[in-house]
């Protein structure tokens, strides 16, 4: 998982195992928490107790703004964080970009009771770079939500200050985003370099908040909003 640290869990079948176009992809039934999606060696999600995550992550954003009605999904190609967005009367639009193809396709067939908002009505799925998908939009969405692997592989550039400034600036006043923050007091550094109470390059216009729950897998991820959003 990361330096100096290590999780197990029993197999007791290989479902698929996919060499992507970026990743090294993994799912296997395990004998205690179901089937448990894995990429490049790190386990993502665990039927067992993904709703942990996907609930938290989803949900404290979308309650923290008053009335999202398009809400984008960068990563989470498990779909679980899609799941949670839907549930949502008063969302109108729930898009998800993946830049891994395989990642939905076989969450779809192995993952299914993560994945079956994608089979929703008011669910959009894009394949493609999150970072060439967000400088299509200006202002455009209440939430966004980044549901990334680790800072490591093709996830990395979702952890840079570039990147948040494509997030601050696709949107609308108000709106919220929510990313995962991988291992907190591991990846401190990396984190840290994210703007925190200040806007990139102007002080005082966005709020960055650590949010979490401790796990046997631990649950962390930062939550901000730009000024004039309620909060929680």
């Amino acid at each position: 998982m990361w330096p100096g640290h290590a999780m197990t869990l029993r197999v007791e079948k290989v479902l698929v195992h996919e060499k992507s176009k970026y990743q090294d992809v993994l799912i296997f039934k395990s004998t205690d928490f179901g089937n448990v999606l894995v990429l490049d060696n790190v386990i993502q999600c665990t039927e067992r107790d993904e709703f942990s995550y996907q609930e938290m992550i989803a949900h404290l954003a979308l309650n923290s703004h008053p009335n999202p009605k398009k809400v984008l999904v960068i990563g989470g190609g498990d779909g679980g964080v899609l799941r949670e967005i839907v549930k949502h009367d008063c969302v109108e639009e729930a898009t998800l970009c993946d830049i891994d193809e395989a990642v939905v396709r076989l969450s779809k067939e192995h993952l299914p009771s993560m994945a079956c908002g994608f089979d929703h009505p008011k669910s959009k799925t894009h394949i493609g770079d999150g970072f060439k998908f967000l400088n299509d939009y200006k202002n455009e969405f209440d939430v966004i939500i980044t549901d990334s692997s680790d800072p490591d592989g093709p996830a990395e550039a979702l952890f840079q200050k570039s990147y948040f400034q494509l997030l601050h600036d696709a949107l609308r006043e108000g709106g919220v985003i929510t990313t995962q923050g991988c291992m907190f007091p591991i990846f401190l550094r990396r984190v840290t370099g994210v703007p925190r109470n200040g806007r990139i390059g102007e002080p005082s216009q966005i709020k960055v908040d650590r949010c979490g729950w401790d796990l046997p897998r631990w649950v962390h991820f930062g939550a901000a909003s730009l000024l004039g959003a309620p909060r929680s």
